[in-house]
This record gives C-alpha cells, structure tokens and sequence, in this order.
C-alpha cells in the first residue's frame, strides 16, 4: 500500500497464525518486547493498539487498507515493534499480501472455521501461505502439531519447536522443553535449544501456554536477544486477559475465564484446569450462533470426557434459535446426568459459584475477554470476569 510507505518495512513485524494460541502469543510478543526496550504495538482479537493502549477491533484481522492504516499510525507513535495475529479469513481473502513479515510463528491447526473454508485442506492451506507465499523471512513452527510437523518436512528454513523431550532434531534450528514443572503461578521450563539451555519461568497455566511462550522466546531469540536478557525480563511477563484467567477469592470455589471455543481449546484449557483442581471440575460453554454447526456436539463430547459438572448456556447467540444451538450440543452428550441446560449464562454462573465448593475449579469458557453479549442483531454489555466477581464476593 504505497499511499501509507510501507510501514511495515520499518517495523519489526511479527505475524502468529494457527487455530489456538494467536492473540495470548501477539500480546506476549508485544509485552516481551517492552520490556526489552522497544516501544510495541499489537493487532490482532482483543483489539488494536500500542501496547497497553489497545482499542477493540471488529475483526481478528482487519482489511488491507485498516493494516496499513494502523501499521502507520503504530509507526508515528514511536512503535518499533508489532504483533499481529494472521486469521485464515485474513490469508484466505490477501488481507497480509503487501506486509514485510520480520517472523511468523504458526501455533496449532484444528477444527475451526469451516463454515467459511469447507475443509480442514482449505483451512490448513490458508494459513500455509503465511510461510510460503508472502514476504517472510523468519518461520517459527510448532512441531508438535500434526500440520506444523508436516510443514517443518517442506521449509528447511524454518525453526522447529517441541515440548516433547524426544524430538528429534533435524538440519533445522531447534527449542525443545526438557522437563516441565507445573506448580499454582505457572510453569518451570527446563529447555534445549539452537541458542543454549536454561530454565525459563513461566506466568501462565496449562501446558498448551508452554508451547505458547516457548514460540515467542525462540522468535525472539531467532531476532538476536541474548537468552540470558530473554530468562531475566520473563519473571516479569503477565497472563493476557481471558486466557486461562484465574480469579481466586478465599473459601471459594476456582474461576478461571477462558476464550475456549473450539473443541481443541476446550480440552486443552480443562486438562490445564484439572491441574488446579482437588475437587470436581465445572464447565460452563456454549456455542455461537450462525457458525460451524459441526463443533457443536464435539465440544459436548469434550466437557463430558474431561468436567465432572457441565453447564450448556448461551455464548452469541445471533439471528439462531438458542434452542437449535442447546440441541445441537446436546446431541453430542452420551449421558445427560452431569449435565444441566441454563440459556441465561449469568444465572449459569450464579449456579455453578453457588453449588460449587472450595476446592472446585469452574471453567467459564467461550467468551473470555470479550466484555458483550450478540443476541438477535442487538450487542449487550457482559462480562463473564464481572459476573463471576459479583458471586463470588
């Protein structure tokens, strides 16, 4: 876009693309960055914006011409440095084509999406072109994933990371974890890599986040910061808001917010919960209307392997029946014992605080950040942070 100079060629820009883990990993790209000194702008689902300044966007990633907008305004401000998730809408529809991406991390592909992309082909094709198609030079790739460990195969240049300790490194610059120690604050990273070993310390919970922060450190690390700087500003890294967030209030119950929507997620955040959980493990989702009708009852069939109580409610609605969407879900369920239906998620939320005790864990997942309700074409105010809140005090 020449009529805004190609910010981007005078930004460190980094794209992160994938099913899960792309706006937790831009917005710790962008922390991780402050605090080494640079001035940080990310894009990307939660919104907009210089770090710490962020203003909600419509949509993960936004048009050609808003990008380049934002890049130029990012660049006037004073930023060095931006993140920006890729959505597969955005690769699909040339929303990226005329940036200069210094990296791209690719995180995980799972089912997602497929009322717009038809076929997990189509969906995984889309987000190839990240690395394949555009101006790339740094590909950092997650090798525990099916399609990521397919890709690593046909881009010898790109960086391979694992937190299996038996990977198996090839020609590729490597990050792989050791051993992982899970404790209450987060995790405790003993890796191996291309650029030396260490203990890094992690702030956030679920094994899924190892993977997330190991992607940022190795991006980093591929841009030339000495690891010894990246070990010592990591104690100082923050949760990103409606990820895996935990809200704790004396003999109560466990909440933790989560933007959980896709079958994959929902396993991985309850598998990262049971890890903080002594007692029975709550789920509170629901599924979006007017979208992949298909995820509906997989979500069903993961609440019912890994939560001890579930709780169908509303997540956004839309223009769709709530009815058509509880039944979809519960066509998905094999025993409907541990399952209650509550359309109004507030009194979900109510009921759950309230049944729940001390030492249980309740999962609210779905909406995470998100601070609104679509029911109908109308947007309400709700948060799930603030209704847990209330009911907990």
């Amino acid at each position: 876009m020449f009529f805004y100079d190609s910010p981007s060629k005078n930004l460190t820009l980094v794209g992160v693309t994938g099913t899960n883990g792309k706006t937790t990993i831009s917005q710790l790209l962008a922390q991780w960055a402050e605090l080494l000194g640079h001035r940080a702008a990310v894009m990307g689902t939660i919104g907009n914006g210089l770090f710490g300044q962020i203003v909600e966007a419509k949509n993960t990633t936004g048009s050609a011409v808003e990008i380049q907008s934002s890049l130029s305004t990012f660049k006037h401000a004073g930023a060095d440095f931006t993140s920006i998730e890729v959505s597969s809408h955005g690769l699909a529809q040339h929303r990226v084509e005329a940036l200069h991406f210094k990296a791209a991390i690719f995180t995980n592909l799972t089912r997602d999406h497929l009322d717009y992309h038809q076929s997990m082909e189509n969906y995984a094709a889309a987000k190839k072109r990240l690395f394949t198609e555009l101006d790339t030079q740094i590909k950092v790739i997650n090798a525990d994933d099916e399609i990521g460990y397919q890709w690593l195969t046909e881009l010898p240049d790109a960086i391979a990371v694992s937190m299996n300790a038996d990977f198996k490194v090839g020609s590729h610059q490597w990050m792989k974890a050791i051993n992982i120690h899970y404790h209450f604050k987060g995790a405790d990273i003993t890796f191996e890599s291309s650029w030396g070993n260490g203990v890094l310390h992690s702030p956030l919970i679920g094994a899924f986040n190892v993977s997330n922060l190991l992607l940022v450190m190795t991006t980093l690390l591929s841009f030339g910061y000495p690891l010894e700087n990246l070990l010592a500003t990591a104690k100082s890294l923050k949760g990103v808001c409606g990820r895996m967030e935990m809200i704790r209030y004396p003999n109560k119950p466990t909440v933790i917010v989560d933007y959980a929507h896709t079958p994959d997620a929902l396993e991985k955040a309850l598998i990262a919960a049971r890890e903080h959980c002594q007692g029975e493990l709550w789920c509170i989702f629901g599924c979006g209307g007017d979208r992949d009708r298909g995820k509906r009852p997989l979500m069903a069939q993961v609440a019912e392997q890994f939560a001890e109580k579930i709780i169908v409610t509303k997540d956004n609605p839309r223009t769709e029946p709530q009815s058509q969407i509880e039944a979809d879900i519960v066509a998905g369920f094999k025993n409907m014992e541990k399952v209650g239906i509550i359309p109004d998620r507030a009194q979900a939320i109510q009921f759950a605080i309230e049944s729940a005790v001390e030492n249980d864990v309740i999962l609210i997942a779905g909406k995470g950040h998100e601070h609104y309700q679509i029911i109908g074409s109308e947007v309400v105010h709700f948060s799930d942070q603030e209704i847990a809140l209330d009911f907990l005090k």
